[in-house]
């Protein structure tokens, strides 16, 4: 017998459940309640700082990735698999040295440099390399094309960069945003509840993401390495090139490399995260613009100068890039279609044919999910019985359980 989904009704649900990506919105929200910690397996989640109360955090169960998904780009083409959008093309940003520094082509960088420099924002909301703690990252606000610059490279690792969205709000001036595709997804369910959002959000930027993996990823390099985390000083995942190599650096001098395939290359190493397992968006198709990496079958063939595919996905996304090529902060490529993502993004098609099957494993497993508009899970479904039983079983199992974490 089939079984109705059902959502979480609280946020030690979504945690528990291995729904939580650790965004942060919980600490923003309601930071009397909770307080965004880092666990032994090396993820970000709300710590509760008093006994649990769903009624109290209602507005963050209406807008948690936990709870809710849905697609909100109204460009005006339209693709079954990456939804809706109004261009397709290769970008890069003209500044050679933001080029060779940023992930791949610096496209992400480029934009918020150019949001600064233009006056459009005051500053942009996203994350970095902690300076006290280099192999984690932390929320911060980039006030100056420099601090944007200085700020560049992908972070692998856990991000709770909405623990900042009200801060931010508070500042009542215009900014941007630069997050994962879940992190966009929870800014615009936020934006229905507080109208701060459509005055001073000028632009949600984010990578078409591959899944964000737990710290423990990083903690077995420096395990490898022989390092201790307290002895890093620079922890840079990738970027000084495309795709770059990652790079540790000591306090004593010593420095280790490795190049993308040797960290990236094994898939079962990864340690994604489990929200990242059941993700119905890592397009962006909550944002702006979504920058990816355009590898053909998703493998880079060496390093080379660094080019990224954009997907502007709504007017405000595409009046942006064209003013940022104007200004000469980006360069536009060839032009892509839908069916070039599929060859650079192959593991985003599957998962999303999978996910409806996914969904509906956890369900019978008597797992919540969240609800999803928007993003043609159903009309997607491949129906894979494999794929669903895979889910019940790791939920039965205990695989996708997590524990409510301690401040």
């Amino acid at each position: 017998m089939a079984t109705s989904p059902r959502q979480p009704a609280s946020v030690g649900e979504v945690v528990e459940h291995g729904l939580c990506i650790g965004c942060g919105l919980c600490e923003a929200l309601g930071p009397d309640r909770w307080k965004m910690t880092m666990t032994e397996e090396g993820r970000l989640r709300p710590a509760p700082l008093s006994d649990e109360n769903p009624a109290a955090d209602a507005a963050i169960l209406a807008a948690c990735p936990g709870v809710t998904a849905e697609a909100t780009a109204d460009g005006p083409e339209h693709d079954e698999v990456w939804g809706r959008y109004a261009h397709m093309g290769e970008a890069w940003a003209d500044d050679p040295e933001i080029r060779f520094r940023a992930a791949t082509g610096g496209v992400l960088t480029a934009l918020g440099m150019h949001l600064l420099k233009s006056g459009k924002a005051r500053f942009i909301l996203h994350c970095a390399a902690d300076p006290a703690h280099p192999v984690r990252s932390r929320w911060v606000m980039s006030e100056t094309p420099e601090e944007v610059a200085l700020r560049a490279g992908s972070r692998y690792g856990p991000s709770d960069t909405l623990a900042g969205l009200e801060a931010a709000l508070t500042r009542n001036e215009p900014f941007a945003i630069i997050a994962k595709p879940c992190d966009a997804g929870a800014v615009r369910a936020r934006a229905k509840a507080d109208p701060r959002l459509d005055d001073l959000l000028v632009a949600v930027l984010v990578m078409v993401c591959g899944g964000a993996s737990d710290l423990g990823k990083s903690w077995l390099l420096l395990d490898e390495l022989g390092v201790t985390e307290d002895d890093v000083t620079l922890f840079r995942y990738r970027g000084f090139g495309n795709p770059g190599r990652a790079r540790v650096e000591t306090r004593d001098g010593r420095a280790y490399e490795r190049t993308y395939d040797e960290l990236w290359g094994d898939e079962a190493g990864w340690r994604i995260q489990t929200r990242c397992k059941l993700c119905p968006d890592a397009i962006g198709e909550a944002a702006d613009i979504a920058a990816a990496d355009i590898w053909p079958g998703a493998q880079p063939e060496g390093e080379d100068a660094g080019f990224n595919g954009v997907i502007t996905r709504t007017s405000t996304g595409q009046r942006l890039m064209q003013a940022a090529v104007e200004a000469g902060d980006l360069v536009r490529g060839k032009d892509h279609t839908p069916r070039d993502y599929d060859h650079f993004q192959p593991h985003q098609v599957s998962k999303k044919r999978a996910m409806a099957a996914r969904l509906r494993g956890l369900s019978r497993a008597g797992w919540p999910v969240y609800a999803h508009k928007g993003l043609r899970l159903d009309a997607l479904d491949a129906g894979d019985e494999a794929e669903e039983q895979g889910a019940h079983d790791r939920a039965l199992s205990g695989r996708f359980s997590e524990k409510l974490p301690r401040p």
